[in-house]
């Protein structure tokens, strides 16, 4: 009875660190989309600080892809490919192997 409701403790924690991950990833994506369409306010220290914490967090991740897939016409596909596998992670070794 322990083990079960450590495993679903587990697995709740997991899911949910998974969801506000990809939320950050999303994020990052939006700002990053946003500072380069020129909505960045001058001289601003907090979006500096809110740039580089959410850079220092997504970056190495995304690295990971980025070696994997190359960007197309100036297209960066590594988010969607990061995305997915949280996704699948997710769903398959939250999900299944440890929920069981």
């Amino acid at each position: 009875m322990i083990l079960a409701s450590a495993r679903t403790s587990i697995a709740d924690f997991l899911s949910t660190l998974i969801y506000v991950y990809t939320l950050v990833i999303i994020l990052y994506i939006v700002l990053q989309l946003l500072f380069t369409l020129g909505f960045r306010p001058p001289y601003s220290r907090a979006t500096d600080v809110v740039l580089g914490f959410l850079r220092d967090v997504c970056e190495p991740f995304l690295a990971l892809f980025r070696r994997v897939i190359p960007s197309f016409g100036g297209i960066d596909l590594s988010p969607l490919l990061a995305i997915l596998t949280l996704q699948i992670i997710n769903s398959v070794v939250v999900e299944r192997i440890i929920r069981g």
